[in-house]
């Protein structure tokens, strides 16, 4: 009797074995969707699946889901690294997030190595448009870093791109499109007492709240971007927790037509409990009601090239950069 249990516990493990082998080989580096698949299929370029979710179940950690052509691929929450490309031969990959849900949730902090995945999230649109509008076109909560490379954001009832970590943790964006969010086209936010490092190049903020807010710890440089139309503020250092600070660096970059009230501002550092600090150079605040906005704990400093013209009376001075040495 003993020798034969021994037998059937052994026999278990093997068969769990092989089931977890064949799990591993059923993840291939590179899957597909498209907008015919279905999540039954194993994801390949001829039998692709329906959604995200259902393709990265079937992707391995550190491999790519592509797009066939377009379609509405669905909402996701990635754990693990992973890039996801919405492709742009044969169209666009979308994500619809109406009816108060996030379209994409970086977060690992559930997994057995928290706060290391690496993402890249390109060619993507993302919109929360409908009755009720989506809650963020992305957040990232826990992880190391995350790229956002041509992704369109759109109509959220929040944040278009919401980043609040808890480690010392780097979030790019290159040629990325933020419009019509009811708060900040960007939120960066520590929940901890580290630093979110964030680099913008070549990226639009329209018609958002605020387009770029650095909140706690945010160490924000925006370069070649425009912060056009927003409701309240173009671009804003200003960090709510006493004892914290928010930096931001701007080149080359505008910001304009902030007019929807009297207090619309094209730059803002330092409101709040905390502290903000801007850095500005060869850059242009046009059309503004005010054009920046500077408060006891907060400085702007420019380097002297900006164009700064058409814009109502500031609220408080702009501060010679330090020269530093070449």
């Amino acid at each position: 009797m003993t020798k034969l249990r021994f037998t059937v516990q052994a026999l278990a493990l093997s068969v769990f074995m092989l089931a977890l082998a064949s799990l591993a080989q059923a993840q291939a580096t590179r899957t597909w969707v498209s907008g015919v698949g279905d999540d039954v299929n194993p994801c390949s370029r001829t039998a692709p699946c329906k959604t995200w979710a259902g393709a990265i179940s079937k992707t391995a950690a550190g491999g790519e889901i592509d797009a066939l052509d377009p379609g509405g691929f669905g909402t996701l929450t990635i754990t693990k690294s992973i890039m996801v490309d919405g492709t742009t031969g044969q169209g666009f990959g979308s994500t619809l997030n109406s009816g108060g849900i996030n379209g994409f949730v970086i977060n690992d902090s559930r997994t057995a190595s928290p706060n290391t995945i690496k993402v890249v999230l390109r060619n993507l649109s993302i919109n929360g448009a409908g009755t009720t509008l989506g809650l963020n076109g992305i957040r990232f909560l826990a992880g190391k870093q995350l790229l956002l490379d041509n992704v369109t954001i759109e109509n959220q009832s929040n944040h278009g791109v919401d980043m609040q970590v808890g480690v010392l943790a780097f979030m790019h964006l290159r040629n990325v499109r933020i419009s019509n969010c009811l708060q900040n086209g960007v939120n960066v936010r520590a929940t901890q007492n580290v630093n979110m490092v964030v680099g913008i190049e070549n990226s639009t903020f329209y018609r958002n709240n605020v387009g770029v807010h650095g909140d706690d710890n945010a160490r924000i440089t925006i370069r070649d971007s425009h912060a056009d139309a927003n409701l309240t503020t173009g671009f804003s250092a200003n960090a709510l927790t006493a004892g914290r600070f928010a930096v931001m660096n701007i080149f080359g970059s505008t910001t304009s037509n902030h007019n929807n009230a009297a207090t619309s501002r094209g730059l803002l550092a330092g409101t709040s409990a905390g502290g903000g600090q801007i850095h500005i150079g060869s850059s242009a605040i046009h059309t503004n009601n005010v054009p920046f906005n500077v408060s006891a704990n907060g400085t702007i400093f420019t380097f002297g090239n900006n164009q700064i013209s058409d814009n109502g009376a500031p609220v408080g001075v702009l501060t010679a950069a330090p020269t530093g040495l070449d």
